[in-house]
């Protein structure tokens, strides 16, 4: 049975940390490009991370640049996104996405910044 499922999230105050992680199943992980997307109320999904399927490269958006990093382990079927000095405007349901030639998703974990 084909399943990412995210852990980690929670309430963390600004400046704190979080580490993601989304466990993969049921499909072949190390030939699929994974990233991490984030969806805030009101807003469209967009993308945070992405990285490659044998985790030689990584791209990460302009607003988490310095700040979040993804990474993989190909042997655990796991991505993970370490999120540092995170702001309240970094709240939202964050989804882990794997794709190749299907697309699959997450449920999302919910990450709220506030003090």
């Amino acid at each position: 049975q084909l399943q990412l499922v995210e852990s980690g999230g929670g309430l963390v105050q600004p400046g704190g940390s979080l580490r993601l992680s989304c466990a993969a199943s049921g499909f072949t992980f190390r030939n699929f490009v994974m990233s991490w997307y984030r969806q805030a109320p009101g807003k469209e999904r967009e993308l945070v991370a992405t990285i490659t399927s044998a985790g030689g490269g990584a791209i990460h958006a302009d607003s988490v640049k310095g700040r979040f990093t993804i990474s993989r382990d190909n042997t655990k079927n796991t991505v993970t996104l370490q999120m540092n000095s995170l702001k309240p405007e970094d709240t939202a349901v964050y989804y882990c996405n794997a794709r190749n030639y299907e697309i699959y998703w997450g449920q999302g974990t919910q990450v709220t910044v506030s003090s």
